[in-house]
């Protein structure tokens, strides 16, 4: 008997045609610099945006990343960290009838109102404005087509293409850019699910309430109107805390709410069942009255106890030049291939040979104030950090 599969083989199609588009516009990116087209930033995130979800999350992290990144190319990205093209609200409508007008009912039954016109799209999503019933002013995130599908193609290209790059270059082996690409991919495909999003904002509410924490807020989620591809939460109002100028309209000091913004992270790291692991100027925001909210929870990691242990133990060994004792924190916390085989004593005289050439180098490492991580190891002890996995 002939079976079909109607889902396989519309996969299958799906997977096609991104590999021809992704080689398409590819192509003509290539076909613009051979005409004479300067290789810039702008060209590069131009593609980006063509390319679409994959690749402007890639944009987002070369917006995040100033440190590694020329400066030309951070600002050319910055557009991706909020605003991509838009899709048309034609599509919107369709998906939120799909998931949410159920039971006879109808959107005009569940909302007062939907706007139109997005207030951000972004790689993964699009969001709306709109009213409920009550008078609840709430953001609709719409998940955009076949974003699972997209990203499975373009990471498993990327994933074949540094494969092949090891196998020409084995000196490349080193820097496993493998594996990574395979955590990226599972990364990202943890953000298409919108449900497990609603509970990663949960966890941080808790979290925030646990820690008595007021000067940071998360977006409330309304469960009934939530699905894997629509995400329901209160509006919040602010401006983006990109722009320094903006946020003194509702501040007297942009630094300390930066600093109240990576002490919660920090703090969460320890308290919370999973912390936000994508904190870029998008996903923050200084609402009017003054508070902190933190937005987009598709990407959270877990830390294991015993690997923060060994991080505090880290940075202690690293102020007391303790080297034996940073291999071992080292491997206590994966930082190294082939774990408990890792030989500690060579591990440990490599890392003395390389701080003695740094501090050879640069005279004011050794002339500035040494480290302390003694309040790290306090805190640690004082919050009894619990267990939790790895996966992000």
């Amino acid at each position: 008997m002939k079976i079909h599969r109607p889902h396989l083989l519309k996969h299958t199609f799906n997977v096609m045609n991104r590999v021809r588009q992704t080689a398409s516009v590819a192509g003509l990116s290539a076909l613009r610099v051979a005409k004479g087209e300067k290789p810039d930033a702008t060209l590069l995130k131009e593609t980006f945006e063509q390319l679409g979800t994959t690749y402007i999350k890639i944009g987002q992290f070369i917006a995040s990343t100033p440190s590694l990144f020329p400066r030309e190319y951070v600002k050319a990205f910055q557009s991706c960290l909020d605003q991509t093209t838009p899709l048309s609200y034609a599509y919107i409508e369709q998906v939120l009838k799909e998931e949410l007008a159920v039971d006879g009912m109808t959107l005009a039954d569940k909302f007062a109102h939907i706007d139109s016109k997005p207030l951000a799209s972004a790689s993964i999503a699009q969001v709306h404005a709109a009213r409920l019933h009550n008078g609840d002013e709430v953001v609709l995130k719409v998940q955009k087509p076949d974003v699972e599908t997209i990203m499975q193609t373009d990471l498993g290209v990327l994933h074949g293409v540094t494969k092949l790059l090891e196998i020409l270059m084995p000196s490349m082996k080193f820097a496993s850019i493998a594996p990574i690409i395979d955590e990226i991919r599972l990364r990202m495909l943890a953000e298409t699910d919108f449900i497990a999003e609603a509970q990663n904002i949960r966890d941080f509410q808790q979290f925030l309430a646990v820690s008595g924490n007021t000067r940071v807020v998360a977006p409330k989620v309304y469960e009934e109107l939530t699905t894997k591809r629509v995400l329901t939460m209160s509006r919040l109002y602010g401006v983006s805390m990109v722009d320094e100028s903006l946020m003194r309209q509702y501040c007297a000091d942009p630094a300390q709410v930066m600093a109240d913004t990576l002490n919660t992270w920090f703090a969460s790291l320890m308290l919370c069942n999973s912390f936000h692991a994508d904190l870029h100027a998008g996903n923050l925001m200084l609402l009017t009255d003054g508070r902190i909210g933190f937005l987009d929870f598709g990407i959270v990691g877990k830390l294991k106890a015993e690997s923060w242990r060994a991080c505090i133990g880290m940075m202690q060994a690293m102020q007391d030049s303790d080297y034996q004792a940073m291999a071992r924190h080292m491997i206590d916390m994966e930082m190294t291939h082939g774990g408990n085989k890792v030989d500690v004593v060579a591990l440990g005289n490599d890392l003395q040979r390389m701080m003695k050439t740094i501090m050879a180098e640069d005279k004011s490492f050794t002339s500035g104030v040494p480290f302390n991580s003694r309040p790290l190891a306090k805190v640690a002890k004082r919050f009894n950090i619990r267990n939790t996995s790895t996966t992000g």
